[in-house]
């Protein structure tokens, strides 16, 4: 089925568990789920996981307008009991696998494009003072030393975060550049 409503499936691992940033949220929202279900009885929490699970999945989310278990199984269950005989709603008794298929192919794309519809609405609020700045080889500009990118440069908190100005070598491309910078 996986593969005929074209899903593609990102693991993660122990080390890396964000595969998009869509995961972090998930991430913390759970675990501020289960601080508050398990209180101060941390011992517990892994007795306090399926409910959390269900809990969160039954929740109707603010960008899909639908929650995790409508998207997947096209129905909100009020109780685990529900999801025994999967699915259990009347619009797929008697049906082919085809037809369910179909369903969720149509509730998938529905949910894709309200998904970029709310991306285009936070690009928006996030883009709304920036302007475009482009510079071209032969341009002078300051550059921001940030420790991961310029330890050398940034040897010290007190050293200042900016220097210049240097000479763009070749634009890579809209937003990255060669600089001429000395000593590298």
């Amino acid at each position: 089925m996986w593969g005929k409503i074209s899903t593609k499936l990102l693991f993660s691992t122990t080390c890396h568990p964000q595969t998009d940033g869509q995961i972090k949220v998930v991430n913390i929202t759970l675990s501020t789920l289960l601080r508050a279900v398990i209180k101060k009885n941390i011992k517990t929490w892994e007795k306090c996981l399926p409910q959390v699970e269900f809990a969160y999945n039954r929740v109707v989310h603010s960008t899909t307008q639908l929650s995790p278990f409508e998207i997947v199984y096209g129905f909100n269950p009020l109780t685990p009991l529900d999801l025994l005989p999967l699915p259990k709603i009347s619009q797929f008794k008697n049906k082919s696998g085809q037809v369910k298929v179909e369903y969720v192919k149509k509730m998938h794309e529905k949910v894709k494009s309200q998904i970029e519809k709310k991306m285009e609405g936070y690009a928006k609020y996030a883009n709304k003072g920036r302007k475009n700045v482009t510079f071209e080889p032969g341009d002078w500009v300051w550059v921001h030393f940030k420790k991961e990118w310029f330890p050398s440069q940034r040897n010290s908190k007190l050293m200042p975060r900016r220097d210049g100005p240097f000479q763009v070598l070749a634009k890579i491309n809209y937003n990255a550049y060669k600089i001429d910078l000395p000593g590298e």
